[in-house]
């Protein structure tokens, strides 16, 4: 039987990307979305058309309940062949340290770390008696917990909790889960900015290029495969996180390439 991977957001943008890319590697895939419900569907034809089997769940993970419900609708299809879980789902909401909402930044908290933190402990849970079956955890980073700067407080914040998550809990679910990271720079249009500003952003890194999301997914898909490797963040940002910012890359990107020159 083939092995199964949840990607939560997994619809479009990078998850689509990866869940695409362990479609076309042979994994079956179970895609979480909450809005993106046609995109999800489009998404499973396509993957069904490769030969592969596909599942379309919609669930708020900012709702315990609601990942439960989600948990336990995925591993009803999949059984233990569920191998993987990818946690590339985010809430990314504007604030700064002085003004930021509470509510706000409790729903990133629950949305960006706790939900990553209770899947992986039910894959945990799932795989408590196998000994054979190679179970892992992937969470999708963001280069900035590298390269800090205090736009975006709460979710930067969440995505630093995540980050030292990583080595924690691959200890914690070790040995029959492994646990890693991916750290994507910035890829696809992003809050406020405009089409010309992301062209110029998305080229602020040392390799002057944009970074390709498949890529990161083709990253993403080498930790799943590589059993050798837990407790690890690969940063796939073209050396984004290796030059300081004082803000987000959108809000000075001319005094980025100014100083690059």
């Amino acid at each position: 039987m083939s092995s199964w991977v949840l990607v939560t957001g997994g619809a479009v943008r990078l998850g689509r990307e990866i869940s695409l890319a362990f479609a076309h590697a042979g994994w079956n895939v179970a895609c979480h979305c909450l809005e993106s419900v046609a995109a999800a569907q489009s998404l499973c034809a396509q993957i069904k058309d490769l030969g592969r089997d596909s599942l379309v769940v919609q669930a708020q993970l900012t709702d315990e309940a609601d990942c439960r419900r989600l948990w336990n609708e995925v591993t009803q299809h999949t059984g233990q062949q569920l191998h993987c879980v990818v946690n590339n789902a985010s809430l990314f909401l504007p604030d700064r340290g002085t003004d930021f909402d509470e509510s706000h930044a409790m729903s990133q908290l629950q949305a960006n770390l706790l939900a990553p933190m209770r899947l992986g402990k039910w894959m945990a849970q799932l795989h408590a008696d196998s000994k054979s079956i190679d179970a892992n955890v992937i969470h999708v980073l963001d280069q900035k917990v590298f390269n800090l700067n205090p736009d975006y407080f709460s979710y930067t914040l969440s995505k630093l909790a995540l980050e030292r998550a990583v080595s924690l809990q691959a200890q914690s679910l070790a040995p029959r889960v492994r646990v890693n990271a991916v750290a994507p720079g910035l890829m696809y249009l992003s809050g406020p900015q405009s089409a010309d500003n992301f062209a110029r952003a998305s080229r602020a890194n040392l390799l002057r290029k944009p970074i390709s999301p498949a890529n990161v997914a083709q990253s993403v898909l080498f930790l799943a495969n590589n059993n050798s490797i837990t407790g690890t963040c690969i940063r796939v940002d073209n050396g984004q996180h290796l030059i300081p910012m004082e803000r987000d890359v959108m809000f000075v990107v001319d005094e980025v390439f100014k100083d690059m020159q």
